[in-house]
C-alpha cells in the first residue's frame, strides 16, 4: 500500500525492501533515503518519463554533479531547485504519493 503521507513513508525505512505494489519511482526514493544511491539511480534511469528525470537531477544533484543534474532538471522541466536535498526528497515523495493514481 502507498503511504499516505511523507511521514509515513519515513516509517518503512525500518523495512529492508520497499512494498513491491509501490511505484518505480516511489521505490527509488525509498532506497536513495536508506542510503542506497546506486540502487536508486539503477531504477531512475529506467523511468523514461519527467518524473524519472526529475528524480535522476536530485540523485546527480545529491551527488554533487551540478552540470548532470541540471541536464535532467531541463529534461524534468523543471528549474535548478534552491531547497535543501531533504526538502526536495520530501517534495518528491509527496509528488507521487499524491498522483499515485494518475499514471506518473
Amino acid at each position: 500500500m502507498i503511504p499516505k503521507d511523507y511521514a509515513e513513508f519515513e516509517v518503512t525505512l525500518s523495512g529492508s525492501q520497499p512494498p513491491p505494489d509501490w511505484p518505480e519511482g516511489l521505490k527509488s526514493l525509498w532506497f536513495d533515503a536508506k542510503g542506497d544511491w546506486e540502487a536508486s539511480h539503477d531504477i531512475a534511469q529506467d523511468m523514461h518519463n519527467q518524473l524519472g528525470s526529475w528524480i535522476h537531477a536530485y540523485l546527480h544533484r545529491k551527488e554533487g554533479d551540478r552540470f548532470n543534474a541540471g541536464y535532467w532538471y531541463r529534461k524534468a522541466q523543471r528549474d535548478f531547485p534552491e531547497i535543501s536535498l531533504r526538502e526536495e526528497l520530501k517534495n518528491l515523495v509527496e509528488f507521487i504519493i499524491i498522483n499515485a493514481n494518475s499514471n506518473i
